[in-house]
Order: structure tokens, then C-alpha cells, then sequence
């Protein structure tokens, strides 16, 4: 019997599957054999692609992460460099939030990751940020991006009026705002972003007086 012409399966096809899964049903959920299953193949045909689920995870958050732009970087203005990265990498997150574990661990060896930590990095210190301010303010982004990510703030209280009403008079308003979860966490994350880059402005002003 001839052998088909395409490959029944492939590495995009692979990551495609896996990461359909995890947005599916949790990270948790992932094995090799459950995605053998999802594929209709044996898990014996992924390792021939991917030698562990460590390495497929590694590309699925290399793939699914493309979209985060770092671009505005390289006009030196670190304001908008920051604000274009943090909005960016928060709407990543947002698209895939059952791999944000994999995403916000780190770049570990992943080639893009690294290339935008790189960006970032020299972004800041061509912009007049002395090199341990410009790592403390691409970690500081990151706690504050992740953070925004992991929960939703205004999702978290109960809709029902009565769990408040009269026991806690300060939050008689709370049972709406699952209501506007959306907006409130987006104007609540524009509001903290923003808080934090005017809270940077008089430190680099003078850091660079010191410089």
C-alpha cells in the first residue's frame, strides 16, 4: 500500500490540537495520551514530533503568544513602549487564561519569549533606564499584567443583593457588577497601567539626574 502524500500528522497540527484542548478543558487536562486520543492517533506517533509534553508546551505558548508586540520599543519613547507590551501581552493572556501558567512562568529557552525580554530590556536602557531599573520595571510589568489576568476583580462577587444588603452597607452596589465585569476589569487594568507609568515618570527623571 503506498503511503499517503500528506503526513497524517505534523508539529502546527500538534500544537493546533493541544492547545485546543487546553482552552477546552484546563491545562490539567493535557497529556500525550489524551491528545493522541483528541488526534486519533496512538501517543506513540506524537513523541516521534515531541519528545515530552514539556517540549510541545514550550511551542504552544511560543505560538500562542505571537501576538505580543513589542515594537514600540524601538522608537524610545519607554511610555508607550511599556503601555503597548503590558495592553499586548494582557490580551494574550486573556485569548488562552487555561495556559497562562505555562505563558507567565517565564521565557525559559523559547526563542520569541526571549527575543521580546531582549526587547524590552534594551528598550528600557536605551531609553536613559540604568540596566537593574529597566529588569525591576519589565518584572513590575509582569506582576501587574498577570495579575489583571488570573481573576477577574469585578467577577468575583455574588449577584444576589441580599448577601449584602444590610450586613455590608459600603458594598450595597456590589451585586452589579458582575453586570460589567468586562468593563470594570478593562478600566481597572487601564487605570492601574496608567498609575504606574506616571509613578515611573519622576523616578526616571531622576535616575537620570544621578546618571
Amino acid at each position: 500500500m503506498a503511503r499517503p502524500k500528506t503526513p497524517l500528522l505534523s508539529r502546527p497540527a500538534i500544537r493546533e490540537a493541544a492547545l485546543a484542548l487546553i482552552d477546552r478543558d484546563g491545562l490539567e487536562k493535557l497529556s500525550m495520551r489524551r491528545l493522541a486520543q483528541e488526534l486519533d492517533v496512538r501517543a506513540a506517533s506524537l513523541y516521534s514530533h515531541y519528545r515530552t509534553k514539556e517540549e510541545l508546551l514550550s511551542e504552544v505558548a511560543e505560538e500562542a503568544t505571537t501576538h505580543i508586540d513589542v515594537s514600540a520599543f524601538g522608537g524610545g519613547d519607554w511610555r508607550e513602549g511599556l503601555a503597548v507590551w503590558a495592553r499586548s501581552y494582557r490580551a494574550a493572556l486573556a485569548r488562552h487564561p487555561n495556559l497562562l501558567p505555562v505563558i507567565a512562568a517565564g521565557p525559559g529557552r523559547r526563542e520569541e519569549a526571549l527575543r521580546r525580554a531582549d526587547a524590552v530590556h534594551g528598550g528600557l536602557v536605551g531609553a536613559g533606564w540604568p540596566p537593574r531599573y529597566a529588569t525591576m520595571i519589565g518584572a513590575s510589568t509582569k506582576y501587574l499584567v498577570v495579575g489583571a489576568a488570573t481573576h477577574s476583580f469585578a467577577g468575583g462577587f455574588d449577584d444576589d443583593v441580599w448577601v449584602y444588603q444590610d450586613r455590608y452597607p459600603n458594598l450595597s452596589q456590589a451585586h452589579r457588577l458582575a453586570e460589567v465585569a468586562a468593563e470594570i476589569d478593562q478600566d481597572s487594568f487601564e487605570l492601574a497601567l496608567l498609575a504606574f507609568l506616571d509613578g515611573l515618570t519622576p523616578v526616571y527623571e531622576r535616575v537620570r539626574t544621578e546618571g
